[in-house]
């Protein structure tokens, strides 16, 4: 088996990822022969950064595909989020071992990914996605509320605060963090991490969602992963962009915009100085 290379650069990035990659290689093989696999090929596309992803057969001839996911806090609920969403519109998940995070998924046909289609033909797809992900589940439930997620962001960030290039800056988007999940007045659970990369073509329906990170929160919130995205359009017009996206999902536009300045101010990231998404906290800061 080939260990793709940004997986293992992110794997490095702390112990418990580092025990996690040395195992690998036998989780692959467990999982094989637990669910009487034959590996078949490579997957092409957009090479995985946070778990280990291969083609495989089961015994009858289906084509599937074997995930093992790295340990990864944002992540934890995946597998109970694609039981939650069955099929609609995410890939089927076929089997599962919570505790190993290995996941047998249906395989997606010809499985390229949104960014094929022009940014604003990915808005609409990608709106129409998350409006039919945006349910409430019924008690009892594991999934964790977006708060969770926020504070583990706003923890990391305050570690890198001898990096900050704008501190005030900074501060008033994790005032916003908190704040807007605070007075959401709709809760729904979200995909968290969806964008065209995470979008691929299938048969059974023409478009099916990878790869979700579930947190129960405000829908306004989802709108800001793929305007991340989206950044050169987004810079060039914030105002019309945000808008035409947050018609399109039926939430308030203010709190995507809100939304999207706090995550690019305040959200942990490897290199402060060269960030990108500078320019678009300052152009969109309240």
């Amino acid at each position: 088996m080939t260990i793709p290379s940004e997986l293992a650069a992110s794997c490095h990035k702390t112990p418990e990822r580092s025990v996690w990659l040395d195992r690998l290689p036998d989780l692959v093989r467990e999982m094989e022969n637990r669910w009487a696999l034959t590996p078949d090929g490579v997957l092409g596309g957009e090479e995985p950064t946070c778990s280990f992803v291969a083609p495989v057969l089961l015994p009858d001839g289906t084509e599937a595909v074997l995930k093992i996911a790295m340990p990864h806090m944002e992540g934890e609920d995946e597998i109970p989020g694609l039981c939650f969403w069955s099929g609609e519109p995410t890939v089927r998940l076929l089997a599962a071992d919570d505790e190993l995070g290995a996941l047998l998924l249906e395989r997606c046909r010809p499985g390229t990914t949104l960014r094929s289609r022009p940014e604003r033909d990915q808005d609409v797809i990608i709106s129409g996605l998350l409006k039919r992900l945006w349910r409430l589940p019924s008690p009892p439930h594991r999934f964790r509320s977006l708060s969770t997620l926020l504070e583990h962001w706003r923890s990391e960030t305050l570690t890198q605060i001898d990096h900050w290039p704008d501190a005030g800056l900074v501060e008033e988007g994790l005032h916003f963090l908190k704040q807007l999940a605070a007075t959401t007045s709709e809760i729904v659970l979200l995909a968290t991490d969806l964008h065209a990369g995470n979008v691929l073509k299938a048969e059974r329906e023409p478009w099916l969602v990878i790869d979700p990170k579930p947190f129960l929160g405000d829908p306004a919130y989802d709108a800001t992963q793929h305007l991340f995205n989206c950044l050169s359009r987004v810079q060039s017009d914030p105002g019309g962009t945000m808008q035409r996206f947050a018609d399109l999902l039926g939430v308030e536009h203010e709190r995507v915009r809100l939304w999207t300045f706090a995550r690019a101010a305040a959200g942990p990231r490897d290199n402060w100085k060269n960030s990108p998404r500078w320019a678009l906290a300052r152009a969109i800061a309240p």
